[in-house]
C-alpha cells in the first residue's frame, strides 16, 4: 500500500530502504544543520532521536558492535529512519574518544542510560562538556537522574502507574487497560525530551552554553496529566476509573460494538454535536436528557443497542461527512487508508515499510522521511568524512 501526499515521501527499495548508502548529512526540515549524537538505546530515547531526524537534523547513532535491545530486525526499526549509524564499542581504550570526536562537532547528544552509566563510560555530560561547551546534553530515563528509584529497573507501565495516568484508564470495577506504551515511553517520555533538548538547543545558541535534559518519564507522564488535576481540584472529576466525562464514564464519550463484532468511537460531548450524534443513531426522540447523570446506564443501553443493529461500515457511512463526532475504530493496518488519511498523507509507504510520516507539518522547511532504517555501522565512512572524525575508521592493518 503506498498512501502520499503533503509533506510525505515515498520509496520503492527493499525494506531497508537506503540505509546502506551514503545517508543524508543535513535534511530538509527546520532542523536542517544541525548535528545529533545518539548513543543507541531503545524505546524512547531512538524514538526521540527519529522525530528529530525528521526534523532534517543529521542524527549520528553510536550503536555498539554484536548489537542490543529489543529482537527487531534492524531493516525494519523505524525509529531509526533517517539516522546514519556507525559502530563504536564504549568499552574499549578508544571507544570513548570517538565519540568524544564526534561530541565536539555536535550540537545535541542523546542518551537512555541508567544514571551513572554514561559518566563511568566517560562519555558523561562533564567530559562532553569539556570538548564542547554549547553541547544540548539529553538524558532519557524512567524515573529520573535523582530520586530513591533512579538506579531502578523499570518499564513504561510502572512508570504510568505510578503517575496516576495508568490508573485512569479503564472500565470501573476491572484492572486497568494498558494503553501499549504510547502514554509513558512516547508522549511523557519521549516528546518532552524533544521539547527540551529544542529549548535547550535555543539557549544555547543565545548564550553560547550548552546544559543537560533530565526527562524522566515520570515527570513527563504527570505533566500529561495537569488538566485532570485542575477537574479534579474544582470537583469537576472523580478520582477513580469509568466515572467522568472523559475517561469512558459519560456515554456519548467512549466506545460501542458494532453488529459485526466492529466498534465505533463516539465523543458528542458538546449539545449541538449531541443533538447530531443522537438525531443520526435514530434515539433522538426518546434519548433521557444527556445532563441527567442518574440517567447515564440508562442512555448507554439505548446507545449500544442501536450500535448493535448496524455494521461498522454502515455506521461509518451514517456519520461520515457530519459534526456528530463519531469515527470507526480502525487498527494499525486499516488506518492507512481511511480516506481522510491517505488524503493527508499521514502514512507513508517508504522502502517497503508502511509507516506514519513525519509530524507537524512546515510551509517552508516541509519534513520528509529521506532513508530507511539505519543499519549498524552502515554509515561510518560518509559521517567519518561529512564530521572530520577520521578517527571511526578501521585501523589499517
Amino acid at each position: 500500500m503506498a498512501v502520499t501526499g503533503n509533506g510525505t515521501s515515498t520509496g520503492t527499495g527493499t525494506a531497508s530502504g537506503s540505509s546502506t548508502g551514503p545517508g543524508a548529512a543535513s535534511g530538509s526540515g527546520p532542523l536542517a544543520g544541525v548535528r545529533v549524537v545518539e548513543l543507541a538505546g531503545i524505546g524512547p530515547g531512538p524514538f526521540a532521536a527519529m522525530l528529530l531526524a525528521d526534523l532534517g537534523a543529521d542524527v549520528v547513532r553510536v550503536d555498539r558492535p554484536g548489537g542490543g535491545g529489543l529482537a527487531v530486525d534492524p531493516a525494519y526499526d523505524i525509529t531509526n529512519r533517517g539516522k546514519r549509524s556507525v559502530l563504536v564499542d564504549l568499552k574499549s581504550a578508544d571507544g570513548p574518544a570517538r565519540v568524544l570526536d564526534l561530541v565536539e562537532r555536535a550540537d545535541v547528544l542523546v542518551e537512555g542510560f541508567r544514571p551513572g552509566v554514561a559518566e563511568r563510560l566517560g562519555v558523561g555530560p562533564a567530559e562532553c562538556h569539556a570538548r564542547n561547551p554549547r553541547l544540548v546534553y539529553g538524558r532519557m530515563t524512567g524515573w529520573g537522574q535523582d530520586g530513591p528509584l533512579a538506579h531502578t529497573a523499570g518499564h513504561d507501565i510502572a512508570y504510568i502507574a505510578v503517575t496516576g495516568a495508568l490508573g485512569m484508564i479503564g472500565n470501573p470495577g476491572e484492572p486497568p487497560a494498558v494503553p501499549a506504551n504510547l502514554v509513558g515511553d512516547y508522549a511523557g517520555g519521549s516528546l518532552y525530551l524533544v521539547i527540551g533538548v529544542l529549548a535547550a538547543l535555543q539557549h544555547a545558541r543565545a548564550t553560547g552554553t550548552g546544559q543537560v535534559v533530565d526527562a524522566a518519564i515520570v515527570d513527563g507522564t504527570a505533566h500529561l496529566t495537569a488538566m485532570i488535576h485542575g477537574m479534579m481540584a474544582a470537583g469537576g472529576w472523580q478520582d477513580r476509573r469509568g466515572a467522568n466525562l472523559l475517561d469512558g464514564g459519560c456515554p456519548f464519550y467512549g466506545t460501542y460494538e458494532t453488529s459485526d463484532g466492529g466498534y465505533m468511537a463516539v465523543g458528542a460531548l458538546e449539545q449541538q454535536f449531541y443533538d447530531t450524534f443522537t438525531e443520526l443513531l435514530g434515539i433522538g426522540d426518546r434519548a433521557p436528557a444527556r445532563k441527567d447523570v442518574a440517567r447515564w446506564g440508562e442512555l448507554r443501553e439505548a446507545v449500544a443497542a442501536r450500535f448493535r443493529t448496524r455494521t461498522r461500515e454502515e455506521w461509518t457511512a451514517v456519520f461520515e461527512g457530519t459534526d456528530a463526532c463519531v469515527a470507526p475504530v480502525l487498527s494499525l493496518r486499516e488506518a492507512p487508508g481511511h480516506p481522510h488519511l491517505a488524503a493527508r498523507g499521514t502514512f507513508t509507504d517508504f522502502g517497503g515499510i508502511v509507516q506514519p510520516a513525519p509530524a507537524p507539518r512546515f510551509s517552508a522547511t516541509p519534513a520528509i522521511v529521506t532513508t530507511g532504517p539505519a543499519l549498524p555501522g552502515a554509515h561510518t565512512e560518509s559521517v567519518a568524512a561529512d564530521w572530520d572524525v577520521p578517527a571511526l575508521l578501521p585501523k589499517e592493518a
